[in-house]
């Protein structure tokens, strides 16, 4: 049953309020897991950059990124790819530990960025992202057909960014970061629809996994956002 079908199914029954209040409520569930792990990374990276220990670690070693990139990884395809096997709990926990260890793979942007430009983008990135998440959420317009081209650019968007990992090419980094924008935008939008479509049919006993997946979803969306942002708006100490 599609989304359209599935509303008819409770307007037909005269329970279209009742699906509006619980989807309404779904995607609260969603955006409060999203806030907290955004808490999380935030004050993570922010102590961890005042941490002497941290600093040692991160300068003595070359290591420690690519680790901390590995278990990050690891965390998203677990959640993502086991969540109907595990409980829902379960799925919080791992979310709330990928927000701690993203939070240490992020610390470095108060070594290269001032606090304030950092501050400054954090905000830009959460106004342009409230904006496309509101748009995703009320749009009537179908965006499905958008999410399989923003998945292309992106992966385009990852291999451009490895080829210049070795080029260095500071014009392509920026064509980069600018596609980056546009895309985070796009998927910001085309993510939250898909949630809410979900959030129609999930059934009581998947909310809360459906709540954990959407918000890592977004978090992803809103990070990726943010660091894009932080290279045109971001002053480097």
């Amino acid at each position: 049953m599609n989304t359209d079908n599935y509303r008819n199914y409770y307007s037909q029954g005269g329970d279209s309020a009742a699906l509006d209040t619980r989807v309404t409520s779904i995607m609260k569930r969603v955006y409060v897991k999203m806030f907290l792990g955004l808490i999380i990374t935030a004050f993570t990276a922010y102590f961890a950059s005042q941490s002497q220990a941290v600093l040692n670690l991160y300068t003595s070693t070359s290591w420690a990124p690519w680790i901390l990139l590995i278990v990050e990884v690891g965390l998203v395809i677990a959640i993502s790819g086991a969540i109907n096997k595990m409980s829902s709990s379960t799925a919080t926990l791992l979310f709330l530990l990928f927000s701690v260890v993203n939070g240490l793979a992020l610390f470095p942007i108060f070594m290269i960025y001032t606090e304030t430009s950092i501050y400054k983008t954090f905000f830009i990135a959460a106004a342009v992202f409230g904006a496309m998440s509101v748009y995703g959420f009320f749009t009537t317009q179908n965006l499905a057909k958008w999410g399989s081209i923003l998945f292309m650019a992106l992966i385009g968007l990852i291999i451009c960014a490895v080829i210049n990992w070795f080029l260095h090419s500071t014009t392509m980094e920026l064509i980069i970061s600018g596609a980056g924008v546009l895309i985070f935008i796009g998927l910001t939008a085309w993510d939250t629809q898909q949630i809410k479509n979900m959030a129609m049919m999930a059934p009581d006993e998947s909310v809360g996994k459906l709540a954990t997946i959407g918000a890592l979803n977004l978090y992803l969306d809103f990070i990726n956002l943010f660091l894009y942002l932080l290279r045109f708006f971001g002053d480097r100490d």
